[in-house]
């Protein structure tokens, strides 16, 4: 990964290989003092070649000119930021994810970019920068730890940015855009954590190694501690629905319970609960071959959640926040769990368990369950739960589930600042009846194909009380196969991690 930092100056003085000024369209190009300045360095020729090429800062649009020496970058390169009038932080974060790509594509060690002489409406150059940086690091992001020597051979000569300088002759600009790099970086670390969990095949990502990487988040981070679960303790707290699940695989469940204490007392405890069935072939009620493919993501819940505390240790918020996820494998065996079992939750519901593909309620029955011990202020779940949330949003927009309107308000502007998609689905409680069972308290499918989002939300609604709760159906946009926007790659894209963290600093500034 390259090195990202704000320096005061000239940045037609900065030394790097290529210089990036940013124009909008529909502003004159005689008001960009950066670009002024570079072209009178080549003599008029920039100018020359922008109004040849009809360049007007159209997104995507951009201007290629070498210095030849009269300047201390070998290119000067013009790139459109797209209508003024039209800029909002999630377009400039997607513009930082186009520009690293840019960068990657010229073959450059350094670049300098001059920061732009726009603004976005209500938002401060420290929220710009911050958005631009996140577009960056996440537009950068490649998984191929698992590539080989191939790989190793065709990377050898392969030349990759390694240093980013934003300039301007503002010191006061320059410190606020060093504040939003650094809070970027910070949302981003734990975005990429969570994309690699996602990402890692899932024979070397198991029950056991997804609690490890917890265990490490938290052995690194500052007032973040970890309780481990293991299937004895388990057992011992009466989470028969989780280690139902489990029971089909020869690796067996492993939870993990984070706590992030803040140094003063805090304003609210949250707990966040994240599925985390590390490979989900349907157990019994099988998927097809097909069907189980992209299965590895199944635990994308838990992988935001561990995202999450990564951040927590270097934010510093005044709120004890709380990840738990019961980590299993759902596969077929002859000690598999069965269509037609009744198992006992955590809380002493009984479950009857008619599709054993419907597994991750099961597992978060138990996780909802012991999270209530922990007297939480609010709960929060994520989890890759029903493909039904896939035909009604689509594949970049996750639902959210709650009556609590002011947690459901919360969590939508912390997914807007994001740049997350979050959308609202009812719990809408004649579905009810869907979810009850003839021989049990409840089961674990509704009545068919129609509504399975609402009556997977109602079924987990059961196990928070009144402990205030919002559920995210993150289905759609968890893994991706086909790239959509420039800052989510296909695979893992580590969706929820940075709503999370927004809503947490919500409550930090409430």
């Amino acid at each position: 990964m390259f090195t990202l930092k704000s320096l005061p100056g000239i940045a037609t003085k900065q030394a790097a290989d290529v210089l990036l000024i940013l124009h909008p369209q529909g502003v004159p190009l005689a008001s960009n003092i950066a670009l002024m300045s570079a072209d009178e360095a080549l003599a008029g020729g920039l100018m020359t070649l922008l109004k040849q090429d009809h360049f007007s800062g159209k997104s995507g649009e951009s201007v290629t000119f070498p210095t030849l020496g009269n300047l201390p970058v070998r290119k000067v390169v013009v790139v459109g930021l797209g209508e003024k009038t039209k800029l909002d932080l999630d377009g400039f974060r997607k513009f930082g994810a186009q520009l690293i790509k840019r960068l990657k594509q010229l073959k450059v060690k350094t670049a300098a970019i001059a920061w732009p002489e726009v603004t976005i409406q209500g938002e401060s150059v420290q929220d710009m920068a911050e958005a631009l940086s996140e577009g960056m690091w996440l537009g950068a992001y490649v998984f191929h730890e698992f590539k080989g020597r191939i790989h190793e051979a065709q990377m050898k000569d392969k030349q990759d940015i390694e240093e980013v300088i934003i300039v301007d002759k503002q010191k006061a600009t320059v410190n606020m855009i060093q504040r939003g790099i650094e809070e970027a970086t910070i949302f981003a670390d734990g975005t990429l954590l969570a994309r690699t969990l996602v990402n890692t095949p899932p024979n070397h990502m198991l029950p056991a190694d997804l609690v490890s990487v917890a265990k490490k988040v938290a052995s690194e981070g500052k007032r973040v501690s970890i309780t481990v679960l293991d299937e004895q303790k388990m057992k011992d707290l009466g989470m028969n629905a989780a280690l139902a699940v489990a029971q089909g695989s020869y690796n067996g469940a492993k939870g993990a319970h984070l706590i992030y204490r803040p140094k003063t007392k805090a304003k609210k405890r949250i707990v966040l609960v994240g599925k985390a069935v590390t490979f989900d072939s349907g157990g019994l009620s099988i998927k097809p071959a097909d069907g189980m493919m992209t299965m590895k993501c199944d635990m994308a819940g838990a992988a935001a959640v561990i995202g999450v505390f990564q951040a927590l240790t270097k934010l510093d918020l005044n709120v004890e926040v709380h990840g738990i996820f019961l980590a299993v494998e759902n596969m077929p065996s002859g000690n598999a769990y069965r269509p037609g079992d009744v198992v006992k939750a955590m809380d002493g519901t009984t479950i009857e368990v008619l599709n054993t593909d419907a597994e991750g309620r099961v597992t978060l029955a138990d996780a909802l369950s012991y999270a209530n011990t922990v007297k939480p202020d609010v709960i929060i779940d994520l989890a890759t739960l029903t493909g039904a949330c896939v035909v009604a949003l689509g594949d970049d927009i996750s639902a959210i589930m709650t009556h609590d309107k002011k947690l459901n308000d919360g969590l939508m502007e912390a997914s807007k600042q994001a740049g997350e998609y979050l959308w609202p689905l009812p719990l809408h409680e004649p579905y009810q009846e869907l979810i009850k069972s003839k021989v049990a308290d409840i089961k674990n499918i509704g009545g068919g194909r129609a509504g399975g989002a609402i009556t997977a939300g109602l079924f987990l609604q059961h196990f928070v009380g009144k402990t205030p709760w919002a559920h995210l159906d993150i289905a759609g946009p968890a893994y991706i196969e086909k790239e959509t926007r420039p800052d989510m790659p296909v695979g893992g894209t580590g969706y929820g991690v940075r709503t999370l963290l927004r809503y947490l600093q919500g409550i930090q500034s409430s």
